[in-house]
């Protein structure tokens, strides 16, 4: 049953190419909202958006770049949307050291760039803003990070999109704090899925090479992430979505982090990989070239409290979720099968989540 809220809703989607996006585009698609998606093309070969077809779904595809401020402007106002999702980001920490002023560009002119497209556009009435659990000031210290702490960033890919959230807390303070507008600020934990092929990702470099039997090298087997399956959090956002409709009390930062007895060791995931794609791969450690956050939990208490939000697919369950989705890709020459899946693992999440 498709939730009423959503049928026929507008929504614009910036980063609707990329893996949240996809997932985001598939999503509204089920729940019968109108959707037009503002993109670049798929930075990566496959890419679930296009290998799937998602843009079929879409009541139009724009591929242009965010920094265009007329063009996003001017698509903003033509679509005239009731709900914004910011994803479009550069989103590799690796990427950062190699392009650091493309990452400044695309995360933190980019989000201003959305915010400035949005400021007169009386339609809107909700604002998601996706940034990530690595805009805090990490010292290592394996604390949790709730929304008040200190954000900062050592590489540029943290420290851009800290910069993103403070413009965009910004913004609600200087511009949005007497309009009907809700705009909030999310920050998730790691989150995996098929469909994720940035480069040098976990899972997606341990499906290539338990499907070709390759040897694999890995960066940090020791370092612990807080994995989740990206339909956990992509539910917290549609909630807060809502409840932002027409309204400012939700305004600011919201963490949407799993469990934290969900935070495996980089090493434990290769395992579960190996042994689903039944591999005699090899595994070799390559020393970092750059810095990396080795720790990161985020206390997500504030969206359990206020919005009756958790993670409802523990750690592993997500892991055989993700990469029985590769193993599929690698084994059929079927698309459509891929889709069905992907249709399938939503129709999981639905009965999990109340939204």
């Amino acid at each position: 049953m498709r939730d009423k809220f959503w049928k026929n809703k507008r929504v614009f989607i910036t980063g609707h190419t990329g893996f949240k996006g996809s997932w985001l585009t598939l999503l509204l698609h089920s729940l019968g909202a109108k959707v037009v998606g503002f993109a670049l093309n798929p930075i990566s070969k496959p890419s679930f958006f296009d290998d799937l077809n998602l843009g079929k779904y879409l009541v139009k595809d724009i591929r242009q770049n965010i920094n265009d401020l007329s063009k996003l402007k001017r698509a903003i106002k033509n679509f005239q949307p009731s709900i914004v999702f910011h994803l479009a980001a550069q989103s590799s920490v690796l990427v950062s050291y190699q392009k650091p002023l493309e990452t400044i560009y695309s995360n933190v002119v980019g989000t201003t760039n959305l915010l400035e497209s949005i400021k007169r556009v009386k339609s809107v009435k909700s604002v998601i803003i996706v940034t990530t659990d690595k805009v805090y000031l990490n010292l290592e210290k394996k604390k949790k990070f709730k929304e008040n702490s200190r954000l900062g960033g050592f590489d540029l890919y943290s420290s851009s999109k800290a910069a993103c959230d403070i413009i965009s807390q910004s913004y609600i303070k200087s511009f949005y704090s007497k309009v009907n507008c809700g705009i909030s600020i999310v920050r998730s934990g790691n989150c995996i899925g098929g469909g994720d092929w940035t480069k040098d990702r976990i899972i997606k470099d341990c499906a290539e090479s338990f499907a070709k039997n390759k040897r694999l090298i890995i960066r940090s087997p020791n370092a612990t992430r807080p994995w989740q399956h990206v339909l956990d959090p992509i539910f917290g956002y549609l909630k807060l979505s809502k409840k932002n409709f027409n309204s400012r009390k939700f305004n600011g930062a919201w963490n949407f982090g799993p469990n934290l007895k969900n935070n495996l060791k980089v090493k434990h995931i290769v395992l579960i990989g190996k042994k689903i794609f039944n591999s005699n791969s090899k595994i070799y450690l390559k020393k970092r070239k750059f810095y990396e956050s080795e720790n990161l939990a985020l206390d997500s208490s504030k969206a359990k409290k206020l919005l009756n939000w958790t993670t409802k697919v523990s750690d592993k369950k997500s892991l055989n979720m993700t990469f029985e989705w590769y193993k599929l890709f690698y084994k059929s020459k079927n698309k459509n099968d891929l889709l069905n899946l992907s249709s399938n693992q939503i129709k999981f999440f639905k009965s999990k989540h109340k939204i």
